[in-house]
């Protein structure tokens, strides 16, 4: 069977029930879970994946990242993918839809019939 090993990174069952419940994203919060329901015998791997609608590997993978690397690689890190539509961060605001460059033979649909 297949479990957490606290001692390798100092850790105790209490501070992995801390960062189930502190832990910033909710998919960090998720593996601490995880971790610590294995860990305290509450559950194994398989069982708990059911229980949270996840695949047994998924699961036993998260055990194995924190047996191999630790604490500190369970915590969710966006990868990739497209930004969100309406970035906080977006470099033109929705005050001025014109900002960005636009050809020559298009009016601002702002500015149109202005």
């Amino acid at each position: 069977m297949i479990t957490p090993k606290l001692a390798k990174w100092n850790q105790t069952l209490v501070e992995l029930q801390r960062l189930s419940i502190e832990a910033e994203h909710a998919r960090s919060r998720e593996r601490f879970q995880a971790l610590y329901m294995i860990a305290s015998q509450k559950s194994n791997a398989s069982e708990w994946a059911r229980q949270i609608g996840r695949k047994n590997q998924t699961v036993m993978n998260w055990v194995h990242t924190y047996n191999e690397s630790g604490p500190e690689r369970l915590h969710y890190r966006k990868t990739g993918g497209r930004p969100p539509f309406l970035a906080k961060n977006r470099s033109t605001s929705l005050s001025q839809p014109c900002a960005r460059r636009t050809p020559s033979n298009m009016a601002c649909p702002a500015t149109a019939g202005a």
